[in-house]
């Protein structure tokens, strides 16, 4: 298994090597030269296994030669041995074809550890064979900085550096990145919004002297591996309503889109899934973008559900990449004018979006109704975030072809207390692994919005 850059001017590499490199040396996104596939008999055999044996199974297409498969079976024991749930991804039946996903019971409650944890393992596999360090630098909206620091924790052969904004992530979601004590881990705050933070960590790995110099590593959704860690439980979810015989629809609560582009992957590679539906808040540049064709980037707004609160979806070039029938050159000119004024999208390309993506949006207002609502029909507790994803999957609803809904739960809703309290006037509390977070001493770095700052940070902390 080879794979390319979106923007065609990087060599192609192999999985290990992409898994360490992250962002194409053009600034691309690294995808599959060919997509594997994976039959109807094999997905049919997906409903007796457990969620590590079907991991391996769909993931290891992808990996070619970087791990044995003893070795990669023990990575995915591994990864996934602490979540905290026997199915690892419970799939809760909420009514008529109403479904939920819950992607919340690892151990920093959001559905980012099933990558994450994975990758971690799989970094610190490579990194002793090849007798290597390396510096990871990530940005964060909320939930992937925790569970990065959580993943790469303690590690000899790893230095982590997380940017997050300033204020605009909930306090636990803070604490989860800012209390480990681990000396390799640090957490920078960043003045100003999550696209800032992701744009600097972009900017480090185009200046080739500081990436080569401090071995520079990415684990956003960037890196390939993620996004293949999470469509896994895509199949694991359309196997347990009775995959292949029967098609199912997704609507994901999306920000950086990796999540849904999973989907995408998913179903390029042959599962049944009739719709997948982006869900946004009233961040809603992606519903914009399918809705008009116009991908304008506008001023990020705080909200509840702060893992949306995104204007620069980095993983939607891996989309237009396919869009644009892989035109490498196409992608290059369109990316190009992002930090301009935003780009049109090609009125060809958009049909395939559209014939790959619905979307929908949801306000504040109709975020807190729909906590509350749920709470009220069903006595579950939802995030805020998920809550974006269930209002958005009751509007597809209404032009429903019958067949099973799923809205991916992103995060347990006790990673945003307020927002719990201020819909359904419940107070709710951290599972008891995490008891004592907002009694831990806090540990972090602000800086301001300059790439310079940045670079001095963590020069200043890298053991490289």
């Amino acid at each position: 298994m080879r794979y390319i850059s979106t923007r065609g001017t990087a060599p192609p590499l192999d999985f290990e090597s992409v898994l360490l490199a992250g962002l194409a040396s053009d600034g691309g996104l690294y995808v599959p030269e060919i997509w594997p596939s994976i039959g109807e008999d094999e997905i049919a055999l997906l409903a007796g296994l457990n969620y590590e044996e079907t991991a391996f199974k769909i993931m290891a297409p992808f990996i070619g030669g970087a791990f044995s498969d003893r070795e990669f079976r023990t990575l995915i024991d591994l990864a996934y041995s602490e979540f905290g749930h026997p199915e690892r991804c419970p799939l809760i039946h909420l009514g008529q074809d109403s479904y939920l996903l819950e992607l919340f019971h690892g151990p920093t409650l959001a559905f980012k550890d099933f990558a994450m944890q994975l990758v971690g393992r799989m970094f610190e596999s490579v990194l002793k064979r090849r007798n290597e360090r390396v510096t990871i630098i990530g940005a964060t909206s909320g939930d992937t900085g925790s569970a990065a620091i959580e993943a790469f924790k303690g590690l000899d052969s790893v230095d982590v550096f997380i940017l997050f904004p300033h204020g605009r992530v909930s306090d636990v979601q803070r604490r989860q990145m800012t209390t480990p004590g681990e000396e390799n881990v640090h957490a920078i705050a960043l003045e100003g919004d999550f696209d800032d933070c992701q744009a600097r960590v972009k900017d480090m790995f185009n200046d080739p002297s500081f990436r080569e110099k401090k071995r520079l590593a990415g684990v956003n959704s960037i890196n390939w591996a993620r996004i293949m860690a999470q469509i896994v439980y895509y199949f694991v979810a359309a196997s347990r309503l009775g995959a292949p015989g029967r098609q199912v629809s997704f609507t994901v609560p999306t920000g950086n889109f990796g999540d849904i582009y999973a989907g995408f992957a998913a179903r390029t590679m042959g599962l049944g899934v009739n719709r997948l539906i982006v869900a946004t808040n009233q961040n809603d540049i992606l519903h914009r973008a399918l809705t008009t064709g116009e991908y304008r980037v506008s001023e990020v707004t705080a909200s509840h559900s702060p893992s949306m609160d995104i204007q620069v979806s980095s993983n939607f070039e891996r989309a237009l990449f396919e869009a644009y029938g892989r035109d490498s050159r196409e992608v290059t000119r369109t990316m190009s004018q992002m930090g301009v004024d935003g780009f049109s999208i090609r009125e060809d390309a958009l049909e395939q979006l559209r014939e790959s993506f619905e979307s929908g949006r949801c306000s504040e207002q109709e975020t807190l109704a729909t906590i509350a609502e749920v709470h009220r029909v069903s006595g579950r507790i939802v995030c805020p975030h998920t809550a974006v994803g269930l209002k958005v999957a009751a509007e597809a609803a209404k032009q429903s072809s019958g067949e099973p809904m799923i809205t991916l739960a992103t995060a347990h809703p006790a990673k945003f207390p307020e927002s719990v309290q201020e819909a359904c006037k419940v107070s709710i509390e951290l599972p008891k692994h995490m008891s004592g977070l907002n009694e831990r001493p806090e540990r972090m770095l602000q800086v301001p919005n300059e790439l310079a700052a940045v670079q001095d940070a963590i020069r200043q902390r890298s053991r490289l």
